[in-house]
């Protein structure tokens, strides 16, 4: 498998066998030029979207006519199957910014999961629904999301063997969120990426988790 951060929360997962997959794919120049990443060009099979804000949901711009899957619930797309698991983005129940969906899948016998725009910390039938987790992908840059110290609830809670830091200011992003550095501070078992894409397989995971930060490919 490979993992392609793009940016945002926007990723790029590719099987051995050729199965393309985009989370959350965002509008280039939205919110009046504050999402600066650039485009996406790169084609998939399938595309998720956690919720309709325009950062996370601009499927139009993917080539390939790829399968969008923007519900809850068990779905099969492409032979893979995905599991979408409702949590809020906010800590009110989705009365400020409304609900958001997890979404969980096995590719190359190595468990995904993608946290979305998360708002809360998830609650044990979340962490049950989640169940067990190899790659995190998860926003830390509080805000619009969940912040780092709860962000590290969240990871504590699912225990994953790699987690990949999202929805967090860069020079690509003027949004008022923090930036990675809050995340990082007391952790040791981090890898700052000169890559914006990593190979892994089952048996290459580490065996304890371990901070992977990648660079923005766009």
């Amino acid at each position: 498998m490979k993992i392609k951060w793009l940016g945002h929360a926007a990723f790029l997962v590719m099987s051995e066998s050729g199965l393309r997959l985009i989370t959350d794919p965002y509008e280039s120049g939205g919110y009046d030029g504050n999402v600066g990443y650039g485009p996406i060009r790169e084609p998939a099979d399938i595309v998720t979207v956690s919720h309709e804000h325009p950062d996370h949901n601009d499927t139009r711009q993917i080539p390939g006519s790829p399968t969008v899957i923007r519900k809850t619930g068990k779905h099969l797309a492409k032979g893979l199957a995905i599991e979408g698991i409702l949590t809020c983005h906010d800590e009110t129940s989705g009365r400020q910014r409304g609900l958001n969906t997890v979404f969980c899948f096995t590719l190359d016998a190595v468990r995904v999961c993608h946290l979305g725009d998360l708002g809360h910390v998830l609650a044990p039938k979340e962490i049950t629904a989640i169940g067990p987790v190899d790659v995190l992908m998860i926003p830390v840059g509080g805000f619009y999301t969940i912040d780092a110290a709860q962000a590290n609830l969240v990871i504590a809670a699912l225990q994953p063997k790699v987690v990949l830091p999202m929805h967090y200011k860069t020079a690509k992003l003027d949004f008022p969120v923090a930036g990675i550095d809050e995340f990082l501070t007391g952790k040791a078992a981090v890898k700052r990426l000169e890559t914006s894409e990593v190979s892994l397989t089952k048996d290459t995971l580490p065996a304890t988790t371990e901070v992977w930060v990648l660079k923005y490919a766009l």
